[in-house]
């Protein structure tokens, strides 16, 4: 954590857009390259985030996977019926709203509660030292000017997502205990949250509403229904049966590494395994697992891969355009006119409807 005069620099703050909410927000984030206080903000992540890991794993969500996972057992065990609710809510601005004492205080909480007077001989009174330092002496240069944050955290320090998850760890108790007694699914990742219930829409509004009000700097945006998406997973739930099917952001375009650029070849090769092997994990029905890969097909051809297609699919970029229907044929040209640098791509192009013919189950 020994400072280097030669290599530390101020910070600054730059913005990146969310294309895929209304009104495309901005996210600002901290560069936390060489900051004074970044060899601790590491220190304390590494030594804390564990730690975390271990004790809140019942309410963490890690990935998709994950969730199917929880899902499948929740239907298993019956809970799933043709009224269940599958709710979803983010938190608004979550690192940036961070109260600086509080979390620090809840830190120490979350700590003491399972049994951490010291962390690897660290005492706790020094670790909340050291995390003051990291949340306090956030100083950045904007448009040439110096700024210190006084409320939230820096979005791009390492132990910002470890104290913004502490804090959400005391703030979600009560939710995550009346949900329990209920037997119903309750999960975060970060500040996204899924959960479902059996009790009536107006009922979880309530429960939402107040929610909405245990801390004045923690919002919530709801969305409850029968089909939500959360990450990168669509669950639908058709009159108690649960089907999953990969679920890809309106605004989202089908970029990914170029296949004719000079990146070594396990990029490529990772990049077509993961699609792949999302299609087959996320995929409840046979219909829904086919359009998933004539989506990535055309998600290769859009990045210049005929040969990984003819390679791996026995497909030609004539027979692709026999075997897709009318109304990918504008997709396919849209594609190859890009290609050819013919036409810029248009942010939040419409995707195509799924097939409404009966789904059936994979097999």
């Amino acid at each position: 954590m020994m400072l280097k005069r030669e290599t530390v620099q101020l910070a600054y703050l730059y913005f990146i857009p969310k294309p895929h909410k209304a009104g495309t927000p901005l996210r600002p984030i901290v560069t936390p390259m060489n900051m004074p206080t970044t060899g601790i903000s590491k220190f304390l992540d590494k030594l804390i985030q564990p730690i975390f890991d271990k004790h809140a794993r019942s309410t963490t969500i890690i990935d998709g996977v994950d969730l199917i996972h929880r899902l499948e057992a929740y239907t298993t065990n019956g809970h799933l019926i043709s009224k269940t609710y599958l709710c979803t809510f983010d938190i608004t601005d979550l690192y940036a709203m961070l109260p600086q004492e509080e979390s620090l205080d809840i830190l120490i909480e979350f700590l003491l509660q399972y049994d951490y007077q010291k962390v690897q001989n660290i005492p706790i009174d020094i670790i909340r030292k050291l995390a003051l330092i990291v949340i306090k002496e956030n100083v950045f240069v904007y448009e040439k000017k110096f700024y210190r944050q006084v409320i939230g955290g820096a979005m791009g320090s390492a132990f910002t997502l470890t104290l913004a998850n502490i804090f959400m760890w005391k703030w979600e108790k009560q939710l995550v205990h009346r949900l329990k007694l209920s037997n119903e699914i309750y999960g975060r990742y970060v500040d996204d949250i899924f959960f479902t219930s059996n009790d009536s829409l107006e009922s979880i509004d309530q429960m939402l509403d107040e929610a909405n009000n245990f801390h004045p700097n923690i919002k919530l945006v709801r969305q409850i229904g029968r089909s939500v998406p959360f990450l990168d997973v669509l669950i639908e739930n058709r009159k108690g049966t649960l089907t999953i099917s990969v679920y890809h952001k309106e605004a989202a375009e089908p970029y990914v590494v170029p296949f004719g650029s000079d990146h070594p070849g396990h990029v490529f090769r990772n990049t077509a395994d993961t699609a792949i092997t999302r299609a087959v994990r996320y995929s409840t029905t046979l219909s829904e697992f086919e359009e998933e890969i004539r989506e990535m097909k055309l998600m290769f051809l859009y990045n210049e891969d005929h040969e990984y297609c003819s390679d791996h699919w026995n497909l030609s970029e004539s027979q692709l355009k026999t075997r897709i229907d009318d109304q990918d044929d504008q997709i396919y040209s849209e594609c190859k006119k890009r290609q050819q640098g013919k036409m810029q791509p248009e942010t939040g192009k419409t995707k195509t409807s799924r097939s409404s013919t009966a789904k059936q189950p994979l097999t």
